[in-house]
Protein backbone atom coordinates (compact mmCIF):
# COMPACT_ATOMS: atom_id res chain seq x y z
CA UNK A 1 0.00 0.00 0.00
CA UNK A 2 2.95 2.31 0.65
CA UNK A 3 3.73 2.32 -3.04
CA UNK A 4 0.49 4.15 -3.84
CA UNK A 5 1.52 7.44 -5.45
CA UNK A 6 -1.82 9.16 -5.00
CA UNK A 7 -2.43 11.05 -1.76
CA UNK A 8 -5.41 8.79 -1.19
CA UNK A 9 -7.61 6.19 -2.79
CA UNK A 10 -11.20 5.65 -1.77
CA UNK A 11 -12.64 2.19 -2.34
CA UNK A 12 -16.37 1.73 -2.10
CA UNK A 13 -17.31 -1.83 -1.40
CA UNK A 14 -20.77 -3.39 -1.11
CA UNK A 15 -21.55 -6.98 -0.09
CA UNK A 16 -24.67 -6.84 -2.21
CA UNK A 17 -22.64 -6.31 -5.37
CA UNK A 18 -20.43 -8.82 -7.13
CA UNK A 19 -17.97 -6.23 -8.43
CA UNK A 20 -16.21 -3.50 -6.47
CA UNK A 21 -16.27 0.17 -7.43
CA UNK A 22 -13.04 2.16 -7.17
CA UNK A 23 -12.86 5.95 -7.18
CA UNK A 24 -9.34 6.96 -8.16
CA UNK A 25 -9.85 10.56 -9.19
CA UNK A 26 -9.16 12.88 -6.25
CA UNK A 27 -10.91 15.73 -8.01
CA UNK A 28 -14.16 13.71 -7.98
CA UNK A 29 -14.16 13.34 -4.21
CA UNK A 30 -16.14 15.57 -1.89
CA UNK A 31 -14.05 17.71 0.49
CA UNK A 32 -14.90 15.57 3.52
CA UNK A 33 -13.68 12.45 1.73
CA UNK A 34 -10.22 13.85 1.02
CA UNK A 35 -7.62 12.57 3.46
CA UNK A 36 -3.90 13.32 3.74
CA UNK A 37 -1.32 11.93 6.11
CA UNK A 38 2.46 12.07 6.42
CA UNK A 39 2.63 8.31 6.91
CA UNK A 40 0.59 5.21 6.14
CA UNK A 41 -1.67 4.95 9.15
CA UNK A 42 -4.23 2.39 8.03
CA UNK A 43 -7.83 2.58 6.93
CA UNK A 44 -11.01 4.15 8.24
CA UNK A 45 -14.18 2.07 7.87
CA UNK A 46 -17.55 3.79 7.75
CA UNK A 47 -20.49 1.38 7.54
CA UNK A 48 -23.45 2.62 5.55
CA UNK A 49 -26.81 1.05 4.65
CA UNK A 50 -28.03 1.23 1.06
CA UNK A 51 -31.58 0.59 -0.08
CA UNK A 52 -31.93 -1.29 -3.38
CA UNK A 53 -34.65 -0.72 -5.96
CA UNK A 54 -36.53 -3.71 -4.48
CA UNK A 55 -36.48 -2.23 -1.01
CA UNK A 56 -33.75 -4.51 0.42
CA UNK A 57 -31.00 -3.00 2.52
CA UNK A 58 -27.39 -3.86 1.94
CA UNK A 59 -24.29 -3.06 3.94
CA UNK A 60 -21.86 -0.69 2.26
CA UNK A 61 -18.43 0.14 3.65
CA UNK A 62 -16.27 3.03 2.49
CA UNK A 63 -12.57 2.41 3.09
CA UNK A 64 -10.32 5.44 3.10
CA UNK A 65 -6.68 4.48 2.68
CA UNK A 66 -4.13 6.88 4.14
CA UNK A 67 -1.03 6.55 2.00
CA UNK A 68 2.30 8.32 2.10
CA UNK A 69 2.48 11.00 -0.58
CA UNK A 70 5.00 10.68 -3.39
CA UNK A 71 6.93 13.68 -2.00
CA UNK A 72 6.90 15.74 1.20
CA UNK A 73 6.17 18.91 -0.80
CA UNK A 74 2.54 17.78 -1.23
CA UNK A 75 2.03 18.46 2.47
CA UNK A 76 3.54 21.93 2.49
CA UNK A 77 1.32 25.00 2.77
CA UNK A 78 0.51 26.55 -0.60
CA UNK A 79 1.14 29.95 0.95
CA UNK A 80 2.41 31.46 4.19
CA UNK A 81 0.59 34.75 4.88
CA UNK A 82 2.00 37.17 7.44
CA UNK A 83 0.34 40.10 9.14
CA UNK A 84 2.78 43.00 9.36
CA UNK A 85 2.52 45.11 12.51
CA UNK A 86 3.13 42.98 15.60
CA UNK A 87 4.16 39.96 13.51
CA UNK A 88 7.07 41.05 11.32
CA UNK A 89 7.97 43.91 13.64
CA UNK A 90 6.52 44.99 16.99
CA UNK A 91 5.71 48.40 15.54
CA UNK A 92 2.66 49.59 17.40
CA UNK A 93 3.86 51.05 20.70
CA UNK A 94 7.12 52.69 19.58
CA UNK A 95 6.41 53.03 15.88
CA UNK A 96 2.87 53.79 14.75
CA UNK A 97 1.79 55.34 18.06
CA UNK A 98 4.76 57.73 18.10
CA UNK A 99 4.15 58.65 14.45
CA UNK A 100 0.47 59.39 15.12
CA UNK A 101 1.38 61.59 18.09
CA UNK A 102 4.08 63.47 16.15
CA UNK A 103 1.53 64.14 13.39
CA UNK A 104 -1.04 65.42 15.88
CA UNK A 105 1.63 67.67 17.40
CA UNK A 106 2.71 69.07 14.01
CA UNK A 107 -0.90 69.93 13.19
CA UNK A 108 -1.47 71.40 16.69
CA UNK A 109 -4.52 69.25 17.31
CA UNK A 110 -4.03 68.94 21.06
CA UNK A 111 -4.30 65.14 20.89
CA UNK A 112 -1.99 62.54 22.41
CA UNK A 113 -2.49 58.79 22.42
CA UNK A 114 -0.86 57.21 25.44
CA UNK A 115 0.20 53.55 25.59
CA UNK A 116 -3.00 52.23 27.16
CA UNK A 117 -5.35 54.27 24.97
CA UNK A 118 -3.57 53.15 21.83
CA UNK A 119 -3.91 49.56 22.95
CA UNK A 120 -7.69 50.03 22.98
CA UNK A 121 -7.67 51.79 19.62
CA UNK A 122 -5.87 48.83 18.04
CA UNK A 123 -9.12 46.92 18.23
CA UNK A 124 -10.09 49.02 15.20
CA UNK A 125 -8.40 47.88 12.00
CA UNK A 126 -6.75 50.59 9.89
CA UNK A 127 -5.16 53.92 10.84
CA UNK A 128 -7.69 56.15 9.09
CA UNK A 129 -10.55 54.17 10.60
CA UNK A 130 -8.86 54.39 14.01
CA UNK A 131 -8.60 58.19 13.92
CA UNK A 132 -12.14 58.59 12.64
CA UNK A 133 -13.58 56.39 15.39
CA UNK A 134 -11.58 58.25 18.04
CA UNK A 135 -12.68 61.70 16.89
CA UNK A 136 -16.29 60.57 16.51
CA UNK A 137 -16.25 59.42 20.12
CA UNK A 138 -14.24 62.19 21.81
CA UNK A 139 -15.07 65.11 19.54
CA UNK A 140 -13.32 66.49 16.47
CA UNK A 141 -10.46 68.99 16.93
CA UNK A 142 -11.29 72.65 16.41
CA UNK A 143 -9.05 72.73 13.33
CA UNK A 144 -10.93 69.85 11.72
CA UNK A 145 -13.47 70.68 8.98
CA UNK A 146 -17.18 70.26 9.57
CA UNK A 147 -18.50 68.36 6.56
CA UNK A 148 -18.16 64.60 6.30
CA UNK A 149 -16.41 64.73 2.93
CA UNK A 150 -13.88 67.31 4.12
CA UNK A 151 -13.25 65.27 7.25
CA UNK A 152 -12.38 62.25 5.10
CA UNK A 153 -9.81 64.39 3.30
CA UNK A 154 -8.55 65.72 6.65
CA UNK A 155 -8.08 62.17 8.00
CA UNK A 156 -6.37 61.10 4.78
CA UNK A 157 -3.90 64.00 5.05
CA UNK A 158 -3.12 63.13 8.68
CA UNK A 159 -2.57 59.51 7.76
CA UNK A 160 -0.31 60.42 4.85
CA UNK A 161 1.94 62.49 7.13
CA UNK A 162 1.89 59.79 9.81
CA UNK A 163 3.03 57.24 7.21
CA UNK A 164 5.93 59.49 6.16
CA UNK A 165 7.11 59.78 9.77
CA UNK A 166 6.71 56.04 10.32
CA UNK A 167 8.69 55.18 7.17
CA UNK A 168 11.53 57.38 8.41
CA UNK A 169 11.72 55.22 11.54
CA UNK A 170 11.81 52.07 9.43
CA UNK A 171 14.47 53.39 7.07
CA UNK A 172 16.69 54.16 10.06
CA UNK A 173 16.12 50.55 11.19
CA UNK A 174 15.15 51.73 14.65
CA UNK A 175 12.58 48.91 14.88
CA UNK A 176 14.03 45.39 14.42
CA UNK A 177 12.38 42.29 12.97
CA UNK A 178 10.85 39.98 15.53
CA UNK A 179 12.89 36.81 16.27
CA UNK A 180 12.49 34.02 13.73
CA UNK A 181 10.65 36.00 11.05
CA UNK A 182 13.48 35.96 8.50
CA UNK A 183 14.20 32.29 9.25
CA UNK A 184 10.61 31.19 8.63
CA UNK A 185 10.33 33.21 5.42
CA UNK A 186 13.59 31.71 4.16
CA UNK A 187 12.36 28.19 4.94
CA UNK A 188 9.16 28.83 2.99
CA UNK A 189 10.87 30.37 -0.04
CA UNK A 190 13.44 27.56 -0.19
CA UNK A 191 10.60 25.01 -0.36
CA UNK A 192 8.70 26.92 -3.02
CA UNK A 193 5.94 28.05 -0.66
CA UNK A 194 4.43 31.39 -1.67
CA UNK A 195 4.88 34.18 0.87
CA UNK A 196 2.76 37.32 1.24
CA UNK A 197 2.13 40.06 3.78
CA UNK A 198 -1.53 40.96 4.44
CA UNK A 199 -2.01 44.09 6.53
CA UNK A 200 -4.50 46.84 7.25
CA UNK A 201 -1.61 49.33 7.35
CA UNK A 202 -0.69 51.69 4.53
CA UNK A 203 0.89 49.88 1.57
CA UNK A 204 3.92 52.19 1.53
CA UNK A 205 4.61 51.54 5.22
CA UNK A 206 4.33 47.77 4.77
CA UNK A 207 6.57 47.86 1.68
CA UNK A 208 9.16 49.84 3.64
CA UNK A 209 9.21 47.24 6.40
CA UNK A 210 9.57 44.38 3.92
CA UNK A 211 12.24 46.13 1.82
CA UNK A 212 14.39 47.68 4.53
CA UNK A 213 14.15 45.01 7.22
CA UNK A 214 13.87 41.80 5.18
CA UNK A 215 16.13 42.99 2.39
CA UNK A 216 15.65 43.38 -1.37
CA UNK A 217 16.26 39.71 -2.24
CA UNK A 218 13.43 38.52 -0.03
CA UNK A 219 11.24 41.53 -0.82
CA UNK A 220 11.09 40.78 -4.55
CA UNK A 221 9.66 37.33 -3.75
CA UNK A 222 7.02 38.56 -1.30
CA UNK A 223 3.66 39.89 -2.47
CA UNK A 224 2.03 42.64 -0.42
CA UNK A 225 -1.69 43.16 0.18
CA UNK A 226 -2.22 46.23 2.32
CA UNK A 227 -4.13 49.38 3.10
CA UNK A 228 -7.19 50.11 1.01
CA UNK A 229 -6.68 47.19 -1.37
CA UNK A 230 -9.95 45.84 0.05
CA UNK A 231 -13.00 47.89 1.12
CA UNK A 232 -13.44 46.09 4.44
CA UNK A 233 -10.56 45.56 6.83
CA UNK A 234 -9.86 42.93 9.48
CA UNK A 235 -11.71 41.23 11.14
CA UNK A 236 -13.37 40.95 7.74
CA UNK A 237 -11.63 38.13 5.78
CA UNK A 238 -11.52 40.13 2.52
CA UNK A 239 -7.75 40.68 2.50
CA UNK A 240 -6.97 37.00 3.03
CA UNK A 241 -9.47 35.92 0.41
CA UNK A 242 -7.95 38.42 -2.03
CA UNK A 243 -4.47 37.08 -1.29
CA UNK A 244 -5.51 33.47 -1.91
CA UNK A 245 -7.29 34.36 -5.15
CA UNK A 246 -4.39 36.47 -6.42
CA UNK A 247 -1.78 33.85 -5.53
CA UNK A 248 -3.95 31.14 -7.08
CA UNK A 249 -4.08 28.94 -3.98
CA UNK A 250 -6.79 27.20 -1.97
CA UNK A 251 -7.52 29.06 1.30
CA UNK A 252 -7.65 25.67 3.04
CA UNK A 253 -3.98 25.13 2.19
CA UNK A 254 -2.82 28.51 3.56
CA UNK A 255 -1.27 29.17 6.97
CA UNK A 256 -1.54 32.67 8.45
CA UNK A 257 0.74 34.21 11.08
CA UNK A 258 -1.17 36.81 13.12
CA UNK A 259 -0.77 38.58 16.45
CA UNK A 260 -4.24 39.97 17.19
CA UNK A 261 -7.77 38.76 17.79
CA UNK A 262 -9.12 40.71 14.81
CA UNK A 263 -6.43 39.23 12.57
CA UNK A 264 -7.19 35.74 13.84
CA UNK A 265 -10.90 36.26 13.16
CA UNK A 266 -10.12 37.36 9.59
CA UNK A 267 -7.91 34.34 8.90
CA UNK A 268 -10.39 31.81 10.29
CA UNK A 269 -13.30 33.43 8.44
CA UNK A 270 -11.27 32.93 5.25
CA UNK A 271 -11.00 29.21 6.07
CA UNK A 272 -7.27 29.30 6.80
CA UNK A 273 -5.08 27.83 9.53
CA UNK A 274 -3.77 30.52 11.88
CA UNK A 275 -0.76 30.61 14.19
CA UNK A 276 -0.71 33.51 16.66
CA UNK A 277 2.55 35.06 17.84
CA UNK A 278 1.55 37.37 20.66
CA UNK A 279 2.87 40.94 20.64
CA UNK A 280 3.20 43.61 23.28
CA UNK A 281 -0.36 44.88 22.89
CA UNK A 282 -2.11 41.56 22.23
CA UNK A 283 -0.72 39.22 24.89
CA UNK A 284 -4.00 39.10 26.82
CA UNK A 285 -6.43 38.88 23.89
CA UNK A 286 -8.67 35.88 23.31
CA UNK A 287 -7.00 33.41 20.94
CA UNK A 288 -9.24 30.43 21.67
CA UNK A 289 -9.88 29.79 17.96
CA UNK A 290 -6.21 29.84 16.98
CA UNK A 291 -4.60 26.63 15.72
CA UNK A 292 -1.54 27.45 17.82
CA UNK A 293 -0.33 30.31 20.04
CA UNK A 294 3.32 31.25 20.71
CA UNK A 295 5.15 34.19 22.23
CA UNK A 296 7.24 34.51 19.06
CA UNK A 297 8.59 32.45 16.15
CA UNK A 298 12.15 32.42 17.39
CA UNK A 299 15.59 31.55 16.10
CA UNK A 300 17.65 28.59 17.36
CA UNK A 301 18.25 27.85 20.18
CA UNK A 302 15.11 29.79 21.19
CA UNK A 303 13.04 28.60 18.22
CA UNK A 304 9.34 28.07 18.95
CA UNK A 305 8.28 26.77 15.52
CA UNK A 306 9.23 26.61 11.85
CA UNK A 307 7.81 25.53 8.51
CA UNK A 308 7.58 21.90 9.65
CA UNK A 309 5.06 22.93 12.30
CA UNK A 310 2.95 24.80 9.73
CA UNK A 311 2.98 21.63 7.64
CA UNK A 312 1.78 19.57 10.59
CA UNK A 313 -1.29 21.80 10.99
CA UNK A 314 -2.37 21.00 7.42
CA UNK A 315 -1.82 17.26 7.97
CA UNK A 316 -4.20 17.38 10.93
CA UNK A 317 -6.72 19.27 8.82
CA UNK A 318 -6.97 16.45 6.28
CA UNK A 319 -6.86 13.47 8.64
CA UNK A 320 -10.45 12.39 9.31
Amino acid sequence: MASISLSLATISYSKALVSHQRISSIASLKPHERTLSSSLLGATLRPRLLTTSRGRSSSNTVITCLASPSSSSSLLPSALLFDCDGVLVDTEKDGHRISFNDTFKERELGVTWDVDLYGELLKIGGGKERMTAYFNKTGWPEKAPKSEEERKEFIASLHKRKTELFMALIEKKLLPLRPGVAKLIDQALEEGVKVAVCSTSNEKAVSAIVSFLLGPERAEKIQIFAGDVVPRKKPDPAIYILAANTLGVDPLSCVVIEDSAIGLAAAKAAGMKCIVTKSGYTANEDFLNADAVFDFIGDPPEERFGLAFARSLLEKQYVS
